[in-house]
C-alpha cells in the first residue's frame, strides 16, 4: 500500500504529459502492488473514446479520488491487488474487448492501451526491479 502523497507532489505529477504519467503509473503500480479504479454498485466506471470502451486506471488513491465528482460523485476509489489484476482483470478485459485509459487527467487525456500491453509493461518493470535487488 502506498503512502499518502503531499499536495505539492500531486500537482507536480498532474503536470506531466500522458506518456510521463504512464511511466509514473507503471513505477507506482509495481512498487505498491496495486492498481486504482473507480467503482459503483454496478461495477467499474468506464470512459468511452471514439472507438473503444475503456476502464480508467490510476497509480494512487489521490488521483482516482479526484475523479469522484459530478456524474461520478457516487463512486468510490478501489485498489486492485496487482496479482489479481494480472490473473483476473486483464483476461476479463481482453474477453470483453475493453481497453484502458492510463492515468487520465481531468481533461480525460491519457494513453489508451490494451490490457495485455499494460500487463507486459508491468511484468517487465517488476522483473527489472527484482534483478536490482
Amino acid at each position: 500500500m502506498s503512502s499518502p502523497l503531499e499536495p505539492s507532489r500531486v500537482d507536480e505529477i498532474l503536470r506531466l504529459d500522458a506518456q510521463q504519467r504512464y511511466q509514473y503509473l507503471v513505477k507506482e503500480v509495481v512498487t505498491n502492488q496495486e492498481v486504482w479504479i473507480l467503482t459503483d454498485q454496478h461495477g467499474c466506471m468506464m470512459l468511452t473514446t471514439e472507438d473503444e470502451d475503456c476502464i480508467p486506471v490510476w497509480p494512487n488513491s489521490e488521483f482516482a479520488e479526484a475523479w469522484i465528482s459530478g456524474e461520478w460523485q457516487h463512486c468510490k476509489a478501489e485498489a486492485i491487488p496487482l496479482a489479481r489484476w494480472h490473473s483476473h482483470w486483464t483476461p476479463g478485459m481482453l474477453d470483453d474487448e475493453l481497453s484502458l485509459v492510463i492515468f487520465p487527467n481531468q481533461d480525460e487525456d491519457g494513453l489508451v492501451l490494451f490490457p495485455d500491453e499494460l500487463d507486459h509493461e508491468l511484468k517487465a518493470r517488476a522483473k527489472k526491479v527484482k534483478q536490482r535487488r
